[in-house]
């Protein structure tokens, strides 16, 4: 008996295509620095997670957690944040304040399917 190889078309176990994100995803925006500028993140929900989870495997958490911020705010935002530099309390209450806004806390992504 031979078992027949699915169509590249067929779902075998599971259809990925299938997981719809149901929430708000505009941009996560806060100020910061001496002139209050304004600095507009990424929802937490469009970022690839690849690059991510590879920063992770990499480097730890902290690797991680600069390419999910690099990411999120896209080059130009990042370079001017590393001009202004953050300090530990600030970069914490930054990333608290962020899941809260994506509904999801550092790593953590919420999707569901639709069957």
């Amino acid at each position: 008996m031979t078992t027949r190889k699915p169509a590249d078309d067929e779902v075998a176990d599971f259809n990925l295509n299938s997981v719809k994100v149901e929430k708000d995803l505009r941009p996560f925006r806060f100020l910061y620095g001496p002139k209050n500028q304004r600095f507009e993140m990424k929802h937490r929900e469009l970022l690839d997670q690849v690059p991510l989870l590879e920063a992770a495997e990499r480097g730890g958490e902290a690797e991680a957690t600069i390419v999910s911020l690099r990411a999120a705010l896209g080059d130009e935002q990042w370079e001017e944040i590393r001009k202004l530099g953050l300090r530990e309390k600030q970069m914490n209450e930054l990333i608290t304040q962020y899941g809260k806004f994506c509904g999801t806390s550092a790593g953590e992504s919420e999707g569901s399917t639709d069957s």
